[in-house]
């Protein structure tokens, strides 16, 4: 009971000492338990939709992906008209109609503008049929009642102030379909973000799918009494032959579209968990240090509990407690912090057309555990060295001057473990490089970073003696006497410094590798650009969407000034190999002139002679697997349509990035064995002006493509521009996220400047009293401060550089050959490090300079 109230009076003694402690468990905590609660939020958000929308069972084509299209053709699978007539007559079916639903469209206004959802959710046409009354209500107007009107859901009509009366156009892949909107209806549950438009039975059909006498699917309504396994079981005795359709339960429905969104879901939540992990291994540094300090602060007090009759056990037990209490405080706030920024996130992701209702917020039972228990035990993980320490103080340290460091040099025992682990890290990244293999060489990369990292915290002592006199020489010195007092106390405690500076290296160290990493990326596609592309223009849907479908690539190539347009499509086939293997492999289909757009080498045989009839050509990883050579002939299946016999006429090289692997084969040769129907529509078109009409044929492509938004014409200055904007576009949200480990470390220094400067009262009193000005004495711990944080920058981003480097050596197997240190990204790092210093000096700095003279020479 004692220790307990000693460590409970310590620690509301010490609570201003340790705020920032707590609000770097506080953060950590928040980032966990938001992430939990905000992907929990989506969860429950999208099971509510999942469930009400489906039916009780559903009945729909079974097709070879057994998803709601064949590759490359943007028709959906459909089933015949007369399969409902069936499955109504089966026993317990209350209702049985045919649905229409196809996420091939995009939907615009009467000005062009696309009325789909920018956050990647997708646009759905349909028909209206009972069973969309589980999920939605009309609101306004009235369903559509014939091949001229539209029904729109409320969430779309609000977001682009959409009315009855208003006009929109359907782009389909078979057709276009202009209506007036003629109601509205409102979701029951939340919509995040899909944007939905109705149409009547037979337009949805003739329009949507090209046929009156197909569906998409069936849905079916279970008469009172009559369970949905009973059901399933009935409707599949009534269809007979169900090999051609999938059965699924209400249940069943719900967990296949829940499994569909779960990987992107997972993917999203444990990269938020792995930021939240390296802003709480930052944090670690700050409460060692916090605690450390404290206890070199305390060391005639525990000295004098010693001497009373307290044991080691019970010392060190106090500051265990100390820190309990640190880490309940500071987790307790930080739950309710992450429910803040689950809230905060949603309302994020509604401004950005991602609609997720409060009213779905879930707070299940683990999160709090989870991040109750993580904030304590990392807290009291990280305080168990320091209490350790104080457990060993004597008796005698009660006769000696308090916040006397123990440790003011780093062991050597230390700097040889940190000499070594740095060493093996060096070795291991060294032989990433020298990999053959990019899964071997990741391996190797893997363990170097971690290795090199822990080394590196562990010497940190040993280079901050090193380090910081050789930045004391070229930034301080020139501030005389008070540079040289802010060099003496950064080296004071080199274990101090070292942890503090380690805890800025983490996150800058990933900053630089990342930026080297994608500066890499982009100058080594950019390279590739410039010596593989030919094309003067590409054409591709805006944000990987829908194929290109024929109405708009009809209107591309009317455009004048054109030499040529290439085509290019993607025809799914089974290929059966000389050594009787056979792969299920998609032969991109392309016109002759693709080999002037999109320049490849080939190992053997010549490209021009693969676009000839009945021939082909391979990748080169293919060839050698297959053991297959120039003149060999594959048996071609193509899916949906005729076997064949083709001749490869070429291998290609696999050294690239464009295309790598890719089969080629004459358009005509897809069209002869592929039926119309069945034939995939462009998934990218590439286009070559005329000679001195390049600006003209430019202009002339983006005005063919006004009426259809989801497209782009891009040249080739443009594509290299999205290619930089899309990894810058990552690039920022990597860091947006490292930003909280930042934050952490920001807050190490500041915390450590601040419990420096509570040690050194009386030092600075007796400084004061023989002369030093308040000026000069904030000058002395601003510079302190920044010369840690510069430190702490040259490491991490020294190490960075040296992981980035080695990633880079890594893609170069994968083609991308160019390595790029983005100079002004690290030296603007470095730079902003130097303030980072300045900005965590500001409240110890001003705190140090109102001490009141007489009374910091009398601390004791």
């Amino acid at each position: 009971m004692t220790v307990w109230k000693t460590s409970r009076r310590n620690f509301f003694a010490h609570k201003g000492r340790m705020a920032l402690s707590a609000v770097a468990v506080l953060l950590s905590v928040a980032f966990v338990c938001g992430t939990l609660v905000f992907t929990d939020t989506m969860n429950t958000t999208f099971d509510k939709l999942f469930a009400v929308t489906s039916a009780d069972v559903t009945v729909s084509p079974r097709s070879p992906e057994d998803n709601d299209r064949l590759p490359g053709n943007g028709k959906p699978v459909t089933l015949p008209a007369s399969a409902v007539e069936q499955v109504g007559k089966a026993t317990g079916v209350k209702d049985a109609e045919g649905a229409v639903n196809s996420m091939s469209v995009t939907v615009v206004d009467s000005h062009n503008k696309n009325m789909g959802s920018t956050t990647g959710a997708p646009t759905i046409a349909g028909n209206w049929t009972k069973n969309e009354l589980r999920s939605m209500e009309i609101t306004s107007g009235h369903a559509p009642r014939g091949p001229t009107e539209v029904m729109v859901d409320a969430d779309t009509a609000d977001k682009h102030d959409l009315k009855i009366g208003d006009e929109l156009r359907t782009i389909a892949a078979t057709g276009d379909i202009n209506a007036k909107i003629s109601g509205i209806a409102t979701f029951k549950v939340t919509n995040p973000g899909a944007a939905i438009v109705y149409f009547d039975t037979v337009t949805a059909q003739t329009k949507l799918l090209g046929r009156p006498d197909v569906f998409s699917l069936i849905s079916v309504t279970a008469e009172s009494g009559v369970t949905d396994a009973q059901l399933k079981r009935n409707v599949a005795t009534a269809l007979g032959d169900t090999s051609a359709y999938k059965l699924q339960t209400q249940k069943e429905a719900a967990e296949a579209n829940k499994d569909s969104m779960g990987s992107f879901l997972d993917v999203m939540k444990y990269a938020m968990l792995g930021f939240a992990g390296i802003a709480f291994l930052v944090g670690i540094f700050l409460i060692v240090n916090t605690f450390s300090m404290l206890v070199a602060q305390r060391t005639r007090e525990i000295g004098l509990m010693r001497a009373i009759g307290s044991s080691r056990k019970q010392v060190n037990r106090s500051v265990l407690i100390e820190a309990l209490f640190l880490g309940i405080v500071g987790s307790v706030l930080g739950v309710g912090a992450g429910v803040g920024l689950a809230v905060g996130l949603m309302k994020l992701m509604g401004a950005m057309g991602m609609d997720l209702s409060t009213k779905d917020l879930t707070v299940a039972w683990t999160t709090p555990v989870v991040g109750l228990a993580l904030g304590i035990v990392v807290t009291v993980v990280a305080a168990y060295i320091p209490a350790r320490r104080a457990g060993k103080i004597s008796p005698m340290a009660a006769l000696r001057d308090a916040g006397t460091p123990a440790d003011g040099r780093a062991g050597r025992v230390r700097a040889a473990i940190g000499l070594v682990l740095t060493l093996a890290g060096g070795a291991a990244l060294l032989a990433a490089t020298r990999a053959d293999k990019s899964s071997e060489g990741s391996l190797f990369l893997g363990v170097g970073v971690v290795l090199t990292l822990i080394g590196f915290i562990v010497i940190g002592p040993l280079l901050a003696g090193f380090v910081v006199r050789v930045l004391s020489a070229l930034m301080l010195r020139m501030f005389g006497p008070v540079g040289r007092l802010a060099e003496r106390n950064a080296l004071r405690n080199p274990r101090r410094t070292g942890a503090t500076g380690a805890a800025l290296m983490i996150g800058l160290a990933l900053v630089a590798c990342l930026s080297v990493v994608g500066s890499s990326m982009v100058a080594s596609a950019t390279e590739e650009l410039d010596k593989s592309v030919g094309a003067d223009f590409i054409v591709e849907p805006a944000g990987g969407g829908a194929l290109i479908v024929d109405q708009a690539a009809e209107s591309l190539k009317s455009v004048p000034g054109i030499e040529h347009f290439t085509e290019y499509k993607v025809v799914g086939a089974g290929l059966t190999a000389p050594d009787g293997t056979t792969e299920d492999e998609g032969l991109t289909a392309v016109d002759p002139t693709y080999k002037d757009d999109v320049r490849r080498e080939t190992v053997s045989g010549k490209l021009a002679d693969a676009y000839g009839k009945d021939a082909m050509s391979v990748g080169e990883t293919y060839a050698t697997k297959h053991r297959v050579k120039v003149g060999d002939r594959l048996t071609v299946a193509f899916k949906g349509g005729e076997t064949a016999k083709l001749k490869v006429a070429a291998i290609t090289s696999d050294d690239v990035n464009i295309d790598k692997g890719a089969m080629y084969i004459n358009i005509t040769t897809a069209v002869r064995y592929v039926p119309a129907d069945a034939l995939p529509d462009n998934m990218i078109m590439f286009a070559k002006a005329a000679e001195g009409k390049e600006k003209e044929a430019y202009a002339a492509l983006k005005d063919a493509l006004v009426k259809y938004p989801q497209y782009e014409v891009k040249n080739q200055a443009d594509f290299k521009q999205q290619l930089k904007d899309q990894i810058g576009q990552l690039l920022n949200i990597v860091y947006g996220l490292l930003a909280l480990a930042i934050i952490v470390a920001v807050l190490g220094v500041v915390n450590t400047l601040a419990l420096s400067v509570v040690e050194r009262t009386r030092e600075i009193g007796l400084m004061r009293a023989i002369g030093l000005s308040r000026r000069q004495l904030r000058r002395m711990i601003r510079l302190e401060s920044v010369v840690i944080a510069v430190f702490g920058a040259l490491l991490g981003l020294g190490l960075g550089m040296g992981w980035g480097t080695a990633a880079q050596k890594l893609l170069a197997l994968e083609g991308l050959g160019v390595l790029e240190i983005p100079w002004p990204t690290i030296l603007t790092v470095f730079v902003a490090s130097a303030f980072v210093g300045l900005f965590a000096a500001l409240v110890p700095a001003f705190r140090a300079g109102r001490m009141n003279v007489l009374n910091a020479i009398a601390t004791d």
